[in-house]
This record gives structure tokens, C-alpha cells and sequence, in this order.
């Protein structure tokens, strides 16, 4: 069997801010053959995530733990989709995948090989239960997973601790903040525009939030008792989710309280160069005894049935609400992945394929 397939690559090495003239859609035919033991999955929604910006530089620190990209290849991405043909005897034609395929059309993959074994997996959707497709890759895929790891795993709330969330309207500080919640902490939230405060505060439960382009001096701010955080944060910050770095990285850790944890996400503001990078105080690390801990989602990889029944159960519930932020068309995902880095998205950002 052939199929006319598209998938999306870098024209170039990305060392900078990404545009949509950094990427081009490339034609070609995927062939399954009934002997072959691979599995053909007809892709419906690709997983858009900032880390990928690091894989696309010629040197980065993340190559030591995920392959970076060579201009012209097809990319790895969390993606989420149907078999339409399938030579393995654990699939079958019409079932619904979720794992690391690709920003393309269509994907082949070996189910005997141990890193599709780990990464690729059957779900449900629809009635009985199930959600829908596009949660597998938000809240019950890498974004949940993240978030529910970075904060239980990593952070191990107390009822009633102080939590400070960056970039709180994105994909995963909107879930991390609240996670908190339902531990039973008081939680604060930063974002870049006035619409996603209030969305902070009026639809996902934060007991505040602020817009940190509005803070000139971001750790004056912090310091200060008569300042934004010095209301949001008398007490100072116990838990602080980090997914920004740079200057947030510095007024966080000069506002947090002994034995506080930094739950280090991503450091989106530092990805494209554009600003400065983080230079933190270690006297302050060291005399408030603070732990700061960087992690990604696949370090959770062991506990992911046990999270997606918890985080499953809360949405079911009504707990949880999820932010999705979808586009449509392979010929979209180049704007799509650009748009994180300008900070246009809400929630977790996807491109619908089908």
C-alpha cells in the first residue's frame, strides 16, 4: 500500500525566534507492505510544543536528551491518530494511537522496536467514557503529564502552600496551577495580556494573577511589600513552576521563603536568544536551603497510566478545565509553531489534520 504523504521540515538550522520562512512542507509516499510489521497511522492531530525550537539548533543542551533535527527531516512529534493498515497483531485497522510519530500526514511505525513500544499506545474516545481525542494530547498526554509530574513528583505540595506559576495561560501552567488548587494551595499565575489574567482568575480558579509586561522591575516587584507580588506573596513563595526563565527565573528565588522548590518546566524566554538568560542569586539558593530541580515529561513515563486516571477522574468531574488552541492543515503547523514564541496561543496549541 502507498499513500501520497506531506510532513513538515526545517529549511534551515532555527537559532533564533522561528517564522513560518523556516519551514517547508515536503511531498512524499509512505509504502506499508503486510510483511513488513509496521503499523500505517493516518494522523489527526499534531502535538505543537516550544521545546522543539531547541531540537532544530545546530548545538543544544537538549540534544543530550532528545535527537536534534538536520534541515530537510521529517520531525518527531507527539501526534495523535488512526491505523489505517497494520501488519503487527497488537493493531488493527481503526484503531486510535497516541505516541511520538511525526508533523505529517501519514506515519509508520515498528511496534517491536523499544522506542515506539514506550512512546506509542492504544486509547478510547468518544462515549463510554472516553475523551476526546485531541485531551490525549493536552491534559492526558505530555502537557498534563508535566504539569501533574512537576508539581506531585517534583514539587510535593503541602495544603496551603504559596505556588507562583509562569507563562500560567499556556499549555501546561494552565494545568499546573489548577493541580495546585486541588492540593489545596494558594496559587498566583503570570501571563502576557490582560484577557488571559482574567481567564486565570475567572475560569481556571487562580486566586490571582498579574501581567508581567505591566512590571517594569520584576524582582523590585517581588521585594517590594508595596507592590504587586508584595500583595499576591506577603508570605513569600514556597513553589515556584518555572516556565520562563530569564529575569522571572532571578525575582522568583529573591521572593521565596526556606526549603522552597523550583520546579524547572522550560525557560521559553530563553529559547530564542532574544533575551537575556537567567542569572540567579545562589546566596539565595543556598542560605533559604532552595531546591531547583529541571525535569521533562518523559521522566514520568513509568507513572503516566497512574496520572491519567487521576487527572481523567477530575475532569469528569468538572475540576479541570482544559485550554486548547487549534489550527488546521499540515500548511498551518509553521505559523502554528511560531505563534508560541510571540505568545499568541492559549492553552495547549494542536493542528487538526482531519
Amino acid at each position: 500500500m502507498e499513500v501520497w504523504n506531506r510532513y513538515v521540515a526545517t529549511r534551515r538550522h532555527v537559532e533564533g525566534a522561528p517564522t513560518e520562512a523556516d519551514f517547508e512542507v515536503i511531498e512524499n509516499t509512505a509504502r506499508w507492505s503486510p510483511d513488513s510489521g509496521e503499523v500505517l497511522v493516518k494522523n489527526l492531530f499534531l502535538s505543537i510544543d516550544p521545546y522543539q525550537l531547541n531540537r532544530m539548533k545546530v548545538t543544544s543542551a537538549s540534544h543530550h536528551a532528545v535527537d536534534g533535527i538536520l534541515p530537510g527531516q521529517r520531525i518527531a512529534a507527539y501526534t495523535a491518530g488512526e491505523v489505517v493498515a497494520s501488519a503487527s497483531p497488537e493493531y488493527a485497522a481503526g484503531d486510535v494511537v497516541v505516541g511520538v510519530l511525526g508533523w505529517e500526514e501519514y506515519s509508520l511505525f515498528d511496534p517491536s522496536s523499544p522506542a515506539a513500544a514506550a512512546t506509542v499506545h492504544k486509547v478510547s474516545t468518544g462515549g463510554g467514557g472516553g475523551f476526546p481525542l485531541s485531551h490525549h494530547l493536552s491534559v492526558l498526554g505530555t502537557s498534563g503529564m508535566t504539569a501533574y509530574g512537576g508539581l506531585f513528583e517534583v514539587s510535593k505540595p503541602a495544603k496551603g502552600e504559596k505556588v507562583f506559576v509562569s507563562a500560567a495561560s499556556g499549555s501546561v501552567g494552565s494545568l499546573a496551577g489548577q493541580f495546585a488548587k486541588l492540593a489545596g494551595c494558594y496559587v498566583v499565575g503570570c501571563a502576557g495580556t490582560q484577557a488571559k489574567v482574567d481567564l486565570l482568575k475567572d475560569k481556571l480558579g487562580f486566586d490571582d494573577a498579574f501581567n508581567y509586561k505591566e512590571e517594569p522591575d520584576l524582582k523590585s516587584a517581588l521585594k517590594s511589600l508595596t507592590e504587586h507580588f508584595g500583595r499576591y506573596f506577603p508570605d513569600g513563595i514556597d513553589i515556584y513552576f518555572e516556565n520562563v526563565g530569564g529575569e522571572m527565573l532571578e525575582a522568583a528565588l529573591a521572593n521565596m521563603n526556606t526549603y522552597g522548590r523550583v520546579a524547572l518546566s522550560g525557560v521559553i524566554s530563553e529559547y530564542t536568544g532574544a533575551g537575556r538568560r537567567a542569572v540567579p542569586d545562589l546566596l539565595e539558593v543556598i542560605y533559604k536551603r532552595i531546591t531547583i530541580r529541571g525535569f521533562f515529561a518523559w521522566d514520568f513515563l513509568p507513572k503516566f497510566p497512574e496520572f491519567g486516571a487521576v487527572i481523567g477522574e477530575w475532569i469528569r468531574e468538572g475540576k479541570v478545565h482544559v485550554l486548547e488552541d487549534v489550527s488546521d492543515g499540515i500548511d498551518s503547523v509553521p505559523a502554528a509553531f511560531a505563534a508560541l514564541f510571540s505568545g499568541h496561543n492559549v492553552g495547549k496549541k494542536l493542528v487538526k489534520l482531519a
